[in-house]
């Protein structure tokens, strides 16, 4: 009766937050900011089109997008917010023009009361709407023309190799000659006219700009509303009141696990033969340790471009192999491989779960792992082709970068991965399907497991939303639902169901309690979850509704992984007496290591950024990074790694595992992990808040802020938590090979398989 009561809670969370989600995302396609026909001056000159605007777009996202700078905030972090930079210098120039006009001095050498003249007529200009829908045209002074042209032309002397340039360009980590093409330089330009016009500029009828005032900026009038404040005050409220729920929860329902005599004499799990096709799931692991390894390295690259510009100890690295080629792969390949070790594992459950092996089930697994490969080889070739501009417009949409943050991947290579992902949805059903005949104690958490799983291949979907010219506000929308959901969503509620799986077959929970345990928790995540979305979309340009309801469903985040965690770990300590369950201390200690990064990383470094008006002014700055470490890999990256050395034991062990060397991977991952964040990334996100607060959002991401001999210092100090980190990601790659060849395990033989009727030596 109560699991029918929480299927019921579920499908109404579902259908309602759905309901919500795609009515506001009807309201933001209503009243995202307007792209102009045409840009002209009160004086009749044309200054950009509307296709120039939409083609800039394109040349933005080839040279790496959200990769290289950021927009509305989203993006990478060592060169500016380019619709942040181009505001800002756009307001100090007319703010000059404006006091030599009338004072025939600098706006800097103004007297305060001459200042706050100047600026009131600035922030008047800047912020009236003059944008004309009916005939779809934008008008402008000739003095914010000239302030264009002269943006215009600094960006062309960073962008294209100018002399006199080469200091930010090192200080953005941009590569000489980044576009090639002047005709396309103007192109971007314009794009990033129109991105800090959405900043500046107020909506019809409202004194808040189409992005609710962001960025900070004071000189354009750019401030905190009172409904920033208004809404994390109450989402600190519902944050407090989903932790009661959760722990008045876990309290009533907590089981304090089976004592020793109750616990299964032998593995009832892994102990059995592996079938064709949960053999054929080793390579997949192979290819996971291979881009974890990968990952690090450009992880490590990556991050020494933010101190030294350019190069990478001298060499002149980025002429072949730029920063947003090294970030757009660093971020790719963690979600290849951490998606890969999950996807994997499902493979290998569905026929331990259920028992059965279809006919032809291993040469799907094998066919699929081929596809996989060539996506992520064909997606990081096809990257590097469009950064390096010789893709054209077209072609780069398709076959290069599309330059969007976690979807960077071209839309072939997108589609590509799509259709395996449902051949992966396929070869799962198949599998598990019998078990709904012969399992009705596990019945609800089988259904889960489906729903999850389906989900995972649906939702991905949501990528193909947006086209080359979509506005960038629409496509964020859209971006979200890909990240958040499907990433954040209900990838998790498939690893809580695949841990609360685990356990169960291994006696460690009992079935009831887990499977109510897992339909509580996807229920309250899904109820923060869903909508939580919005809190990626508080200044993309989206209506202030938005931004209440990110801010009152996004506090109902608490990751329910944690409870999971915690149980694993509490029944872990109990049934240490079991022999046979050492075999796997390893799985479960990365188990445990989720449960703490996900209180740590997804729960209060999250929360550290979620409410509106921290995000006011931490949008865009290190804090955010922090939080996606600690969350992606701490969680995701973690749970990978356990699962992963789940099935290794039942797929290419049959021996006692040495636990030196997979001991010091284990805490070298996790100490270094911890040690780049809080010794190097935390403290440089802190120092720029406080610039953000003070003196604007542009000028926590300049150069003149960021290349100050401190912060440069704490850039270099994250090399002793990359250090460790990597040296950890190594160890762990060795222990997977030494399963393999045999230096990792011992010659005697694990219990867990000896002791097990169909076990063999």
């Amino acid at each position: 009766m109560e699991n029918r009561r929480l299927w019921t809670a579920f499908l109404l969370v579902v259908v309602l937050s759905f309901a919500v989600l795609g009515y506001y995302g009807k309201e933001i396609y209503r009243e995202a900011p307007p792209i102009p026909q045409k840009v002209v001056t009160t004086d009749g000159i044309v200054v950009f089109d509307g296709m120039q605007i939409k083609n800039g777009q394109n040349v933005w996202q080839s040279i790496g997008g959200q990769e290289i700078g950021s927009i509305w905030g989203h993006g990478a972090y060592v060169a500016p917010d380019w619709s942040a930079d181009w505001l800002h210098r756009e307001g100090v120039f007319m703010a000059d023009q404006i006091a030599q006009e009338q004072f025939q001095k600098k706006f800097t050498e103004l007297t305060e009361v001459e200042q706050a003249g100047v600026t009131k007529k600035l922030q008047a200009e800047l912020r009236k709407n003059t944008y004309d829908p009916e005939t779809k045209t934008l008008t402008i002074t000739p003095q914010r023309l000239a302030a264009i042209k002269d943006n215009g032309a600094h960006y062309k002397s960073i962008f294209m190799g100018e002399e006199g340039s080469e200091k930010l360009r090192d200080a953005y980590a941009i590569q000489k000659n980044a576009i090639k093409d002047p005709e396309r330089m103007e192109m971007m330009n314009a794009f990033f006219f129109w991105t800090s016009w959405a900043c500046v500029t107020e909506r019809p009828g409202q004194k808040i700009t189409y992005t609710n005032n962001w960025p900070p900026d004071k000189l354009v009038g750019n401030e905190a509303t009172g409904s920033l404040l208004l809404w994390t005050g109450f989402s600190v409220i519902l944050l407090l009141m989903g932790i009661a729920l959760l722990a008045w929860h876990h309290a009533v329902n907590h089981d304090s696990g089976p004592d020793n005599e109750s616990l299964p004499k032998l593995d009832p799990l892994l102990g059995l033969q592996p079938t064709p096709s949960m053999s054929a799931t080793l390579k997949y692991f192979w290819v996971v340790c291979a881009l974890m390894v990968v990952q690090v390295i450009l992880g490590a690259v990556t991050a020494h471009y933010g101190v030294e510009g350019n190069a990478f100890y001298g060499i002149p690295l980025s002429d072949f192999l730029p920063y947003s080629v090294t970030r757009t792969w660093h971020v790719q390949i963690g979600i290849f491989w951490i998606a890969t070790s999950w996807l994997a594992t499902g493979l290998f459950i569905a026929p331990a779960v259920s028992g059965y092996e279809p006919k032809y089930q291993a040469l799907g697994v094998h066919f699929l792992w081929v596809c996989l490969l060539i996506i992520v080889v064909g997606s990081l070739f096809g990257q590097w082709l469009g950064v390096m501009q010789k893709l054209g417009f077209e072609t780069n949409f398709w076959f290069g970068h599309q330059g969007y943050e976690y979807v960077d991947l071209g839309r072939f290579w997108q589609s590509f991965l799509l259709i395996g992902l449902f051949l992966w949805l396929f070869l799962m059903t198949r599998a598990i399907r019998p078990a709904f005949h012969k399992q009705q104690e596990n019945r609800h958490l089988l259904t889960m497991f489906m729903v999850a799983s389906a989900a995972i291949a649906l939702f991905y979907a949501a990528g193909f939303m947006w086209g080359r010219h979509t506005n960038l506000a629409i496509a964020e929308y859209w971006r979200w639902w890909v990240v958040h959901l499907w990433v954040e969503g209900f990838f998790e509620v498939f690893a809580t169901v695949v841990i609360a799986f685990l356990f169960t077959r291994m006696g460690l929970i009992n079935t009831k309690i887990a499977s109510t345990s897992v339909l509580f928790s996807t229920v309250v995540f899904l109820a923060g979850g869903i909508l939580g979305t919005f809190h990626h979309l508080y200044f993309t340009g989206t209506p202030t509704a938005v931004l209440a309801l990110g801010a009152t469903f996004s506090a109902l985040e608490v990751v329910p992984l944690v409870l999971i965690g915690f149980e694993a770990y509490s029944h872990f300590k109990v049934s240490k007496s079991a022999e046979w369950l050492v075999a796997y201390k390893w799985p479960i200690y990365f188990f445990i290591a989720v449960a703490f990064w996900n209180l740590v990383g997804a729960g209060i470094f999250g929360f550290l950024i979620n409410p509106p008006i921290a995000l006011y002014y931490m949008q865009g700055l290190n804090t955010t990074p922090v939080h996606g470490h600690t969350a992606l890999f701490g969680v995701y990256g973690m749970l990978g790694i356990g699962l992963m050395l789940f099935v290794l034991k039942g797929l290419a062990s049959r021996h006692v595992w040495k636990d030196g060397v997979i001991r010091f991977a284990f805490w070298s991952i996790n100490i270094g992990l911890a040690l780049m964040v809080l010794i190097s990334v935390l403290p440089i996100g802190f120092l720029q808040t406080l610039a953000s607060v003070e003196h604007g959002f542009w000028y926590a991401r300049s150069a003149e802020f960021m290349q100050q001999p401190g912060m440069d210092t704490l850039r270099w100090l994250r090399v002793i938590g990359d250090t460790v980190f990597a040296v950890g990601i190594l160890a762990l790659g060795w222990f997977v090979v030494g399963l393999k060849v045999g230096f990792s395990v011992r010659d005697k033989v694990d219990v867990s398989i000896a002791n097990h009727p169909s076990g063999r030596d």
